[in-house]
């Protein structure tokens, strides 16, 4: 039931891509490639939204730390040491955060690409491999640029990785117990 100043919209309505979305969905063997494939634009858009707000909260996370004073007048160099190196964490989860929004953006452009020139079940498969090879030129450059930390992966690579899974989750029939 709607009231006069409410109208139903996306927002409003809990529907199939708030169940899509779930990171602990499992389709029935049958589903089809439609439904896999909302499944896996539905995750991605939630996984937007996540990062979205992730890049809100540190940003005001950062706001606050800027903005609050000292208890003294003059800080001791231990407790402006210590809000500098706050100040430079939030920095850096702003910077990752970021980081896996724009990964995400292109995960999504890339499943709109596999679908505008790919049709049938292929589409997911093709997919997959475009992640792949787009992982592995993350790897060459890194290579190139002397970048290897491999103990630390970057949230671009987590977040690859994580769109990879998704679609290994959702894309393949899983028989039914």
């Amino acid at each position: 039931m709607y009231y006069d100043d409410e109208t139903p919209t996306k927002e409003t309505e809990t529907g199939s891509d708030e169940l899509l979305s779930d990171d602990q969905l499992r389709l029935p063997e049958h589903a089809s490639i439609l439904v896999r494939v909302h499944a896996v634009e539905a995750w991605l858009v939630r996984r937007r939204k996540e990062a979205s707000l992730e890049i809100g909260d540190v940003a005001l996370a950062m706001q606050e730390a800027m903005q609050s004073e000292p208890q003294e007048t003059r800080p001791r160099r231990r407790e402006r040491e210590r809000q500098e190196l706050h100040l430079r964490h939030l920095q850096q989860d702003l910077v990752q955060a970021r980081e896996r929004l724009a990964t995400y953006e292109e995960a999504q452009a890339l499943l709109e690409e596999c679908i505008a020139h790919t049709s049938g079940e292929r589409v997911l498969v093709e997919y997959y491999l475009a992640l792949e090879d787009l992982v592995q030129s993350i790897g060459i450059d890194s290579e190139t640029t002397g970048i290897t930390d491999s103990t630390v992966p970057s949230p671009r690579l987590n977040a690859l990785a994580d769109v990879q899974h998704r679609v290994e989750h959702v894309g393949a029939p899983v028989e039914d117990d």
